[in-house]
């Protein structure tokens, strides 16, 4: 037999603490987004040709909008990990795979030093800036 639940309004033990865990966590995942497009200067300068017939600018902003094709992706990936794990587990899954999409922007070196993989690498790290987004928006709506 489950235990009861608690009444409507009455305080659940922790609830403060994962409130502000959940804040956090997400704040850490836009706060990447609003970095990334503010600096998009300076980021189409360091990882993208100038020689092309596109704008370098242009390719940055077109790289931002391949973030959101991770979205989708991730909503159902994760969301169907959510239905069997958990939401807690998929909530930290979420923070490492947006961690680690962090230091591949962060660690990796610009066109000049390493040519046409710097482009694919900031594309590789926006996609799975989305794909963790996705699945922490999705995971915890999931019924």
């Amino acid at each position: 037999m489950a235990p009861p639940l608690p009444e409507m309004g009455a305080p659940v033990p922790g609830r403060r603490l994962v409130i502000c865990a959940c804040v956090i966590g997400s704040v850490i995942e836009y706060y990447d987004f609003v970095i990334y497009a503010y600096f998009s200067g300076s980021i189409a300068q360091t990882f993208f040709p100038s020689g092309l017939a596109f704008s370098p600018l242009a390719l940055v902003l077109a790289t931002f909008g391949l973030t959101m094709i991770g979205r989708p992706l991730g909503a159902v990936v994760l969301g169907t990990y959510a239905d069997r794990r958990g939401r807690l587990p998929t909530m930290i899954l979420c923070i490492r795979l947006m961690t680690l999409g962090s230091l591949l922007l962060a660690l990796t070196p610009g066109y000049d030093t390493i040519g046409v993989l710097a482009p694919v690498a900031i594309i590789g790290a926006r996609l799975l800036h989305g794909f963790s987004l996705g699945g922490s928006s999705a995971a915890p709506r999931r019924a």
